[in-house]
């Protein structure tokens, strides 16, 4: 085989390897951030107003945007069955987990709503009962947990991940949409050294000071959403 011939070949086998790495990474891609990305146009803006949503708990009663304009809204999207999830509520020597403990600290001042939207067989859904036992177990606390088994809310605010989470100011446009802190893993003990975005949010907008962190990549486990 002549040099040229043979080069040709290498150089063909190694664009067939970039390829393969290529694929196997978008693959990646989906497997962390909810399957097919959502269309990023169909997701809201930051400092924009929010989607309006009605949306039920797991007792039947109805939530609405609008029914908490004049408070600080947070959407938290939750899987408990999700190790990424599962690392900010467990607890350490004793202490509420990382979300139990921001819900507790923001009870007073801010409306936080937890969203499950798995849909029925998939990962992470579970009956009402089961849901408010759940809810029980791990000590948390939010102003309610909606169930969103047919991810309506869920799309309507482009969730990709659990958790993931969107704050909303009490004038109902968007300040804060993206992951829980700068850590992207499911080990509990990289808490301490991470920035945790919620909570910086929440503590400059309710002091009337500018977020200066708006916008993060979330990480997690992807929503599990029903085949379409």
């Amino acid at each position: 085989m002549s040099l040229s011939k043979r080069f040709v070949t290498r150089l063909l086998a190694g664009i067939t390897v970039i390829a393969f790495i290529a694929v196997a990474a978008a693959a990646q891609l989906r497997s962390m951030t909810g399957g097919p990305l959502p269309d990023p146009g169909a997701a809201p803006r930051l400092g924009e107003p929010a989607p309006a949503f009605t949306a039920a708990d797991t007792r039947g009663a109805p939530h609405s945007l609008e029914r908490y304009r004049g408070r600080w809204v947070v959407l938290e999207w939750v899987n408990h069955s999700c190790p990424y999830t599962k690392k900010h509520y467990r607890s350490v020597d004793g202490r509420p987990g990382n979300t139990q403990a921001m819900q507790r600290d923001y009870a007073r001042r801010v409306v936080w709503l937890s969203v499950v939207s798995s849909a029925p067989g998939k990962q992470g859904f579970t009956t009402a009962e089961e849901a408010d036992e759940l809810t029980r177990e791990k000590g948390a606390a939010p102003a309610a947990l909606i169930r969103d088994t047919a991810g309506t809310l869920g799309r309507l605010y482009g969730a990709r991940t659990t958790p993931q989470y969107a704050i909303i100011d009490p004038q109902g446009v968007l300040r804060y949409a993206g992951a829980i802190d700068s850590n992207a893993s499911s080990n509990v003990k990289d808490i301490a050294t991470s920035t945790n975005y919620v909570r910086a949010a929440l503590d400059a907008g309710l002091a009337g000071n500018p977020i200066a962190v708006g916008q993060t990549q979330p990480y997690g486990c992807d929503v599990k959403y029903a085949s379409e």
